[in-house]
């Protein structure tokens, strides 16, 4: 993968936001409370495992949370290849933000 999809920025720019507590359920309603509307877990889930398995985030299991039968959270953070594919994303959109907003003006 040397491109990302929309979708994908999103998630790994929540991920960057969220570490050290980047796990599904936070990314989702994270990215729910910034768009405003409801985003299904599979639109997070199916994305996060491709962006693993490309290499942009890595994850780890987190101890299990102090209540009795307590489950383990799949944490998740930025690889250096994600860190670089986001600033290159964010030069390319300013660039052509600043040439449409010429345009405009």
């Amino acid at each position: 993968m040397n491109t990302i999809g929309r979708r994908e920025e999103q998630i790994l720019l929540a991920v960057g936001f969220l570490v050290p507590e980047a796990y599904l359920v936070s990314i989702k309603q994270y990215l729910s409370h910034i768009q405003g509307k409801p985003i299904s877990i599979g639109a997070v889930h199916v994305p996060l495992r491709r962006l693993e398995r490309a290499g942009y985030i890595r994850s780890r299991l987190s101890d299990p949370s102090p209540v009795r039968g307590g489950r383990r959270r799949k944490l998740y953070s930025l690889t250096d290849r994600a860190v670089k594919i986001l600033e290159e994303n964010k030069r390319v959109h300013d660039m052509l933000w600043a040439k449409y907003a010429n345009l405009k003006s």
